[in-house]
């Protein structure tokens, strides 16, 4: 089984890369389906679809793997993943990758609280800050590996061949774990049983064959076939200009529903879907979709020169809001609700997501505005270069979150993680104090570093406070709890930050003299550059000094709030006292 978990936190990591190599890639992938770069916000679809797929409905899969185990669901997860990078790689307009982009989320982000649940199921209270520390250290490194990963593969080939290659590694790490999964099952009873095979499984797997068939045909466009008399009918669409009303277009859609109905009718996965119509709250977990959704649709569609939310993310807002009413009432009335009575009744299990809000939204300040402070003062000529920076920031990040792991069978979990977000809080205060020429000396190393080691040292803490202090059957669900809580806090971060930031650069920037006062000569002298470098500056500061506050935060409620979970080992007092 720990093999297994190593390979789940191999997956997490590849998943948590593609993040960052989606971002190296985005203007290729942009032109790729017919968007220029300067229709930046048109490819906002991209990014939020990707969010939506990861936490939308990820305290629903968190619940599937406590009831039906967390092997099922890293499978699942793998293949989830895979698929959408499929879809993905063979997109040919703006709407099929957005489609690719959602189901990478929501594959992707059934990897954490599976993986994390794994952990509290193999290791006891006391020896699962090491393993934790790791999971999540790996989960980090997928940052530093992102960027290289993409910068390798788009010096050899396009954009698709990253996510074919998401597709084969998917596959790949799924094969692997559900291998490993049966041989440590082996001399078990198949619970599935030998009925639930048969012509369902040839018909499913014929259908699927052809859908699969049929969608790379229709994206791909051989030449050979459309310019074909005869066999370029099956691209001409029988309404409007959609490929999906092409004959190729509706016999991969036709093919694909045959295939998940008839898929559908095996003994063992009709079973499954009766337990979960039985077991699992649909209309709770419903409502809770909604809600995170409506949040993460008004901050992700945000423009953040304008306001921290868009005139649609008001109402995107009120429909959460109505669905989080709705969840509040139907939790006190269902019998067996998403959410279960008692599972953050302690202060350590809601503080660990209330901590884990504040930990993204201070995160999110170094990933983003690191690289914009690096361009704005010493490296304006290179993104490369300027995004090099962060990986200063990146690298300590996992050796951190590997330290915090060993700390935790020695000292309490608020006190690692509330001296962790303490260092962070730190080095953002010395950030918010660097001028143009900060990052060409050692000190600005030593500050990225510091606070990346802050960072790592926070996150196993967090993970083993909400594990030790909460069922273990309710560890899938809990654990997707602080994952949600940490994207929505980058999300709600860098659009509040990154609005404050940008009234502070047009203040300063208001304040400017007139061009015609510093350039005598005619044109943008040197001397108006520095200006206006010195307002960008500014705004930079502005942000850093907002996740200096988050940080700060996010420390103190780790103390107060994390101190009642019991995360080390017995001390001699307790020992006495058990025995």
């Amino acid at each position: 089984m720990k093999a297994i978990l190593w390979l789940g936190a191999i997956a997490v990591a590849f998943a948590a890369a593609d993040t960052y190599v989606v971002v190296l890639a985005l203007p290729d992938m942009m032109a790729g389906v017919g968007l220029s770069i300067e229709e930046l916000q048109r490819a906002a679809p991209l990014i939020s679809g990707f969010l939506l797929g990861y936490v939308a409905v990820l305290p629903l899969i968190g619940r599937l793997a406590d009831l039906f185990g967390h092997l099922p669901v890293l499978v699942g997860g793998l293949i989830v993943f895979a698929f959408g990078s499929f879809l993905t790689a063979l997109s040919w307009d703006l709407a099929a990758m957005v489609v690719g982009r959602f189901f990478q989320g929501l594959g992707g982000g059934a990897l954490v609280p599976a993986t994390l649940a794994l952990v509290a199921a193999l290791y006891p209270v006391e020896r699962r800050g090491v393993p934790l520390g790791l999971v999540s250290a790996v989960q980090e490194l997928g940052s530093v590996l992102g960027p290289l990963i993409g910068a390798t593969v788009l010096a050899l080939a396009d954009w698709r061949a990253i996510f074919l290659l998401n597709l084969v590694v998917g596959v790949v790490l799924a094969v692997a774990i559900r291998q490993l999964g049966r041989s440590e099952r082996a001399g078990r009873p198949d619970r599935e049983g030998r009925a639930g095979r048969g012509l369902p499984d040839l018909v499913a797997l014929a259908l699927l064959l052809l859908a699969g068939a049929a969608f790379m045909l229709l994206a791909i466009e051989p030449t050979a076939l459309v310019q074909d008399l005869t066999w370029g009918a099956l691209y001409v669409p029988a309404a409007g200009s959609t490929r999906w009303l092409t004959p190729l277009g509706l016999i991969t859609i036709v093919a694909t529903v045959g295939f998940v109905a008839t898929w559908g009718l095996r003994p063992g996965v009709r079973s499954v879907l009766r337990r979960i119509a039985a077991e699992v709250d649909l209309l709770g977990a419903l409502l809770l979709s909604i809600a995170l959704a409506g949040v993460i649709l008004a901050f992700a569609t945000a423009d953040p020169e304008v306001a921290v939310f868009s005139e649609q993310g008001v109402w995107y807002l009120v429909a959460a809001g109505l669905a989080l009413l709705g969840l509040v009432v139907h939790l006190r009335r269902a019998p067996d609700p998403i959410v279960p009575r008692g599972a953050f009744t302690r202060s350590p299990a809601w503080g660990s997501v209330l901590v884990s809000f504040f930990v993204g939204a201070a995160l999110v300040a170094a990933l983003i505005d690191v690289p914009l402070f690096a361009r704005t003062t010493i490296y304006g000529e290179s993104q490369l270069k300027a995004a090099l920076v962060l990986l200063e920031f990146l690298v300590a990040l996992p050796v951190g979150a590997i330290a915090g792991g060993f700390l935790l069978r020695r000292l309490p979990a608020g006190v690692i993680a509330g001296g962790g977000m303490l260092l962070a809080a730190v080095a953002f205060g010395f950030m918010a104090r660097w001028d143009a020429d900060a990052l060409r000396s050692m000190s600005a190393t030593v500050v990225l570093v510091a606070g990346g080691l802050g960072f790592g040292l926070a996150l196993a803490p967090i993970n083993a406070a909400i594990l030790a202090t909460t069922e273990q059957s309710m560890h899938g669900l809990t654990t997707s709890f602080t994952v949600v809580a940490r994207m929505v806090g980058m999300l709600v971060g860098i659009s509040a930050l990154t609005t404050i930031g940008l009234r502070s650069y047009y203040s300063a920037q208001a304040d400017l003299p007139s061009l015609s006062d510093v350039c005598t000569g005619g044109g943008m002298c040197a001397e108006y550059q520095d200006l206006l470098v010195g307002a960008a500056i500014a705004q930079e500061h502005t942000v850093f000094a907002g996740a200096a506050v988050c940080a700060g935060i996010a420390a103190l409620l780790s103390v107060v709030l994390l101190r009642g979970a019991q995360t080390r080992a017995l001390t001699p007092s307790e020992t006495v006292t058990a025995l």
